[in-house]
């Protein structure tokens, strides 16, 4: 399927998270395929230099995706200037690490209602729009909603969270002809993993992971293999495609990992004591709440 014939051409999509990193490359990729793109995200000014890229009448909103009366204003917006939205793709999510008992609450919190709670809010605000248009939803998980890892519990809770309300969601409006789909995607080259190699003890945990699954991918790759996975209305998309592979084993996956952790943990500990992270990347500093001003 070339890119002029895209079914895709001249329909209208929203991308969460589009400000930077596989969110960008997703609305690029969109609008290579002439697809009018509403960029949302919490970074007006960062939004706008993407939205100044894209070759088609674009847009972008600031909204933060877990305000669920904000989200259904945009969501009425969008469709307004762009037209009722055929794709949704829900991207927008943080990240942070560190052990768990040592955790902000409110970091922690803070990841699982953007990546989870948020994405329960965009599927809401535009489902109405998805119904007129027969559309589909694309949720972006990860190899972490098949098998969790130590240090990142918010991350893994989360998008186990989000895989199985997709499933929930994709079997209760399968008769509406809305399509729903998961990206399991694997380390993506973005700031956001870019700030766990930067932690001594994340980069040991990934460097300890069997070769395929500590490879990193360029975001313009992974963006490309699900943009084609939604002009296919695809239900799931793995990216690398071997990652299918581990929905066989996914029961054995804890007690493996438990295994090793054991093993691991105490002597990654003595060479670098654990700490929290706060939220990785760029994306997760912006949505830090501003400092105090000093008296």
């Amino acid at each position: 399927m070339t890119r002029n014939a895209s079914p895709l051409r001249g329909r209208t999509a929203v991308v969460t998270g589009a400000a930077r990193g596989l969110g960008e490359a997703i609305a690029v990729r969109l609008a290579d395929r002439g697809v009018r793109v509403a960029l949302l995200g919490r970074e007006e000014d960062t939004l706008a230099r993407v939205r100044e890229r894209l070759p088609t009448g674009s847009l972008c909103w600031e909204v933060d995706v877990t305000d669920d009366d904000r989200m259904a204003e945009v969501a009425d917006e969008v469709r307004e200037r762009l037209g009722a939205p055929s794709v949704v793709v829900a991207n927008a999510g943080l990240a942070e690490g560190g052990p768990f008992a040592q955790s902000d609450p409110a970091v922690w919190r803070r990841v699982v209602e953007v990546n989870l709670v948020g994405s329960a809010v965009t599927a809401r605000a535009h489902l109405p729009a998805l119904f007129d248009t027969c559309g589909y939803f694309l949720q972006v998980a990860s190899l972490a909603s098949i098998g969790a890892a130590p240090m990142m519990s918010a991350y893994c809770a989360s998008k186990a969270g989000v895989e199985s309300f997709c499933h929930s969601l994709r079997a209760e409006v399968a008769h509406r002809r809305v399509g729903v789909g998961i990206a399991y995607i694997n380390w993506t080259d973005t700031d956001m993993i870019r700030d766990v190699d930067a932690h001594a003890v994340l980069r040991e945990l990934r460097g300890h992971m069997p070769p395929p699954a500590r490879k990193v991918y360029p975001a313009p790759f992974v963006a490309e293999r699900l943009v084609r996975a939604v002009e296919r209305r695809r239900p799931t998309v793995y990216v690398p495609s071997w990652l299918r592979a581990t929905q066989l084993v996914r029961a054995a996956m804890p007690p493996v990992v438990t295994v090793l952790s054991r093993r691991e943990l105490p002597r990654l500990a003595a060479a670098h004591p654990f700490e929290a992270t706060g939220l990785l990347g760029a994306g997760g500093r912006a949505d830090s709440p501003a400092p105090e001003p000093s008296a």
